[in-house]
């Protein structure tokens, strides 16, 4: 099926713009076409069945259907959500401000935050590159650190850390449209209108980082030697993870964003747990993802919520770089 996306890519590199096979322009062409067309074409898919989802969910009955189910199943739960909710974290923040008023517990209600960043969509995508079975793996791995917090949140207490939510700030963000629903009758057109009109509010808001990650990953995928990558990646599979993640913190972009560079350093060389290191700070460790954060949550939650993801994914890192 997603073979399409590479005829589509030769066609257009070798047939209509007939640049020469082999060459670093051509390659850097081909990988920009095959990947935009992919990638945007994939996002466009599953924003609209996760926007079907969405819209089939009623929080106050999640808080009922939790009511009396054992705890480790709510978790389950928060970490399935997290994996199907979309792309950054502002989409992640209403969610979640919905689910502390509905008087589901903090704990859970974090898990599901702590896993919102890595979603589903881009795992999709990843796999093509690194294999689903890889990319599964990972999304599970992830998903046991997403309740490992949650966990430490219900059992040390720390609610006090997290701001009392009719008061925060109500603006609207990148993935919060089209969701007030309670005006109208709601029927499977209302939804499916819905659905693509998430499908054009998101891609509005994140089609540049989308683009200009893909054009990175052109830049490097035809022009950067793959001994640049060996030398200064895998000499160290220890150290290159912490360094990962103070590469990754100064940066921002969604997830589908930096999958075309990701993709461009795991074909050069660069060791998987390095790569999905540096991929799970830009997207969950941002310092513009924190200032997001920051209007819901206080500056003690922030630190721990920082501190447990970064601890988090140099060990997932270390974990895939000697093991897989």
């Amino acid at each position: 099926m997603l073979k399409i996306f590479t005829i589509l890519a030769n066609y257009f590199t070798y047939n209509i713009f007939q640049l020469e096979r082999g060459t670093r322009f051509a390659n850097s062409f081909h990988f920009f076409i095959e990947d935009t067309t992919k990638i945007f074409a994939l996002t466009a898919l599953i924003i609209f069945a996760m926007g079907l989802f969405k819209r089939s969910l009623s929080k106050e009955k999640v808080r009922d259907y939790l009511d009396g189910k054992p705890k480790w199943f709510a978790y389950l739960l928060a970490v399935i959500l997290g994996w199907i909710t979309p792309f950054c974290s502002c989409s992640s923040i209403p969610l979640f401000i919905g689910f502390v008023e509905a008087g589901i517990p903090l704990g859970i209600t974090m898990t599901f935050l702590a896993v919102s960043p890595m979603p589903i969509e881009a795992v999709a995508i990843l796999g093509t590159t690194i294999g689903f079975k890889t990319s599964m793996l990972y999304m599970v791995v992830c998903g046991f650190a997403g309740v490992i917090f949650g966990i430490m949140v219900d059992k040390m207490g720390w609610e006090k850390f997290v701001e009392r939510f009719q008061k925060a700030d109500k603006k609207k963000c990148c993935c919060n449209s089209n969701q007030d629903t309670k005006s109208k009758k709601i029927t499977w057109q209302n939804r499916i209108d819905d659905a693509v009109g998430d499908v054009k509010d998101i891609l509005k808001d994140i089609w540049l980082w989308v683009f200009l990650g893909i054009l990175i990953g052109s830049f490097l995928h035809g022009y950067v030697p793959q001994e640049f990558f060996i030398k200064y990646a895998t000499t160290n599979k220890f150290f290159s993870i912490p360094f990962a993640v103070i590469l990754g913190i100064p940066l921002y972009s969604n997830a589908t964003g930096i999958i075309p560079i990701m993709e461009t350093l795991f074909l050069k060389g660069v060791p998987l747990g390095t790569v999905l290191t540096f991929m799970m700070s830009i997207t969950a460790l941002s310092l513009p993802q924190m200032i997001i954060l920051s209007r819901v949550l206080k500056k003690g939650m922030i630190i721990r919520f920082v501190s447990f993801l970064t601890l988090s994914f140099m060990l997932i890192g270390w974990i895939f770089n000697y093991l897989i």
